[in-house]
C-alpha cells in the first residue's frame, strides 16, 4: 500500500468525527461534552493513552503500535486508533543468495546454486502493515482490549493477517504469538524474521497472565496453543490430525521499571502419528525449555538473550519451522518416529547513543541432531546440522514519523555431510509511521 493511501485512511478516520464536534457547537452544547475527541500521541510519550494502547499491542521491537491520531470516547471510556507503518527495504545479497526479500532464513541458504547467480539486488515494501488498536474502559477492572494487524507478506503483496486478538482481565485469546515466545527479548532488525534461534510461533491460542509481588515485579502465565506439527514419515508411518493442544507456561522476574527481565519458559506437546504396520496411532510427548530476557548494563548499553532446548519442539525454533523435524524416522523401526533433539541460542548488545539513535550487534546459533533419527531414505540424513546468524545494524528515528536504518547480515548453513554455504545481505530501511 502506498503512503498516499495510508494518509487517506488516517485522515478519513480523523475527519469522520468532525461533524460530531460541529453539531455539538451548533446546538449550544458545552464542547467538553463532545462524545468523541482527537488526541495526537507522540512515540514513546508518558501519557495514559500511549501507555494503555502500547500495553495492549504485541510490543514488537522497532514497530510502532500506537497511532499518532487516536480517538477518545466521552469521559475517556475508550481509546481507538487506526495506524500504518510503511516499510521500504532495499537489499543486496552476495554469496548463496536467499530467495526471500524479507526473511533471512539461514536454513533456506541454498547449498547448490546455478552458476552466475552469486548476487542479487531486490526491493520490497511487503513488511508494511495496517493495524487497529482499541481499548474500552481503560484503567478499570473491566478493561477490554482488541488488536489486529495486517501486513502484505503474501504472494504478490497479498494482505496477510499478522495478529488478531482480544484481552480481558489477564486473558488473551485469538491469533497471536505463543506464550512460549518472549516477543520483547529480540532486538530490532530490518530482517523481518530476526535471529534463527528465536523461539517464535504465531497461531491460534488462549492464555492467562498474572502479575504479583510487592511492586508487581513477578509475572506468570499459562496457556494452550493450537498444535503446529511438522514431521518426516518413515516407510510405515503416516501423518494424522493432532488432538491435544500445546501447553506453554512461564515465570518472569522484572527490574529497572520493567526495562530488564528474565523469563523462564516451558512447553509440553503431544505429537501423534500413525503406525501403519500396527494399525494404531502413537503419541510422543515433546517438550522444550527456554530462558530469555533483557538486561540494562550501563548507560545506554543493554543485552538481549535467549536459549532454547528440547525434543520435538523444532516447530517453535524460527529456523526449523516447517522442516519436518518435530518427529523423524527411527532407523531401527520402519513403523516408528522419534522426537528430534535441537537447541538454539542468541545474544545481542544494543547501545543507545540518544533516544533516537541506536545500534545493535547479535550472534545466533541453531543446532539439530537429526542424523541420529533419520534413516538413509530421508533427505535429512545428510541435511541441516547447524546454522549461524550474525547481524549488525544502526537506526535513526529522524522524527516522530520517519525512521531510517542500515543493516548487515551474515548467514552460514552446515550440513551433516560437511557441505556448507553462506550468504551476505546489506539492506536499508525507510519507515514512515502514522
Amino acid at each position: 500500500m502506498s503512503i498516499k493511501s495510508s494518509l487517506t485512511l488516517s485522515l478519513a478516520s480523523a475527519l469522520s468525527i468532525l461533524p460530531i464536534c460541529a453539531n455539538a457547537q451548533s446546538a449550544g452544547q458545552d464542547p467538553t461534552e463532545e462524545t468523541v475527541s482527537i488526541k495526537i500521541v507522540e512515540y514513546r510519550d508518558s501519557t495514559d493513552t500511549y501507555i494503555t494502547l502500547h500495553e495492549n499491542a504485541p510490543k514488537l521491537q522497532g514497530t510502532p503500535d500506537v497511532p499518532r491520531f487516536t480517538l477518545h470516547g466521552k469521559e475517556g471510556k475508550f481509546y481507538m486508533g487506526l495506524g500504518a507503518n510503511i516499510k521500504s527495504v532495499a537489499l543486496f545479497d552476495f554469496g548463496h543468495p536467499i530467495h526471500d526479500d524479507n526473511m533471512f532464513t539461514t536454513s533456506a541458504i541454498p547449498i547448490e546454486q546455478q552458476p552466475g547467480n552469486g548476487a542479487q539486488f531486490r526491493f520490497s515494501a511487503q513488511q508494511s502493515n495496517i493495524y487497529l488498536n482499541v481499548v474500552a474502559l481503560p484503567g478499570t477492572k473491566n478493561q477490554l482490549g482488541a488488536y489486529i494487524s495486517i501486513n502484505f507478506l503474501g504472494n504478490g503483496y497479498t494482505p496477510q493477517l499478522q495478529v488478531a486478538y482480544l484481552k480481558y482481565r489477564g486473558i488473551t485469546a485469538g491469533y497471536n504469538y505463543s506464550l512460549f515466545t518472549d516477543v520483547g527479548a529480540v532486538p530490532t532488525t530490518i530482517d523481518y524474521e530476526g535471529p534463527n534461534a528465536f523461539a517464535c510461533m504465531i497461531h491460534g491460542n488462549i492464555y492467562y497472565e498474572h502479575p504479583f509481588g510487592k511492586n508487581k515485579e513477578w509475572k506468570a502465565g499459562i496457556g494452550i496453543d493450537m498444535p503446529s506439527y511438522s514431521a518426516t514419515n518413515a516407510s510405515q508411518t503416516a501423518t494424522v490430525t493432532q488432538r491435544v493442544p500445546d501447553i506453554p507456561f512461564y515465570l518472569q522476574r522484572s527490574w529497572a521499571n520493567g526495562n530488564g527481565w528474565l523469563r523462564l519458559s516451558g512447553i509440553i506437546r503431544n505429537l501423534y502419528y500413525r503406525d501403519n504396520s500396527a494399525s494404531r496411532n502413537i503419541d510422543k510427548v515433546g517438550w522444550g525449555i527456554k530462558a530469555s530476557g533483557k538486561t540494562p548494563i550501563a548507560g545506554g548499553l543493554s543485552a538481549y538473550y535467549q536459549g532454547v532446548y528440547g525434543k520435538g519442539v523444532t516447530s517453535y525454533i524460527q529456523d526449523l519451522g516447517g522442516t519436518g523435524m518435530d518427529l523423524m524416522p527411527d532407523p531401527e523401526n520402519p513403523g516408528a518416529l522419534n522426537r528430534v533433539e535441537a537447541w538454539g541460542a542468541y545474544g545481542a548488545l544494543q547501545y543507545n547513543f540518544s533516544p533516537n539513535v541506536f545500534c545493535t550487534a547479535m550472534y545466533s546459533h541453531v543446532r539439530t541432531y537429526a542424523n541420529q533419527y533419520a534413516d538413509s531414505s530421508t533427505p535429512w540424513k545428510n541435511g541441516y546440522k547447524y546454522a549461524q546468524y550474525v547481524v549488525g545494524n544502526v537506526f535513526w528515528k529522524v522524527n516522530s514519523i520517519v525512521e531510517v536504518g542500515l543493516e548487515y547480515l551474515y548467514g552460514r548453513r552446515v550440513d551433516f555431510d560437511n557441505r556448507q554455504a553462506h550468504d551476505n545481505r546489506i539492506q536499508t530501511l525507510l519507515q514512515v509511521s502514522f
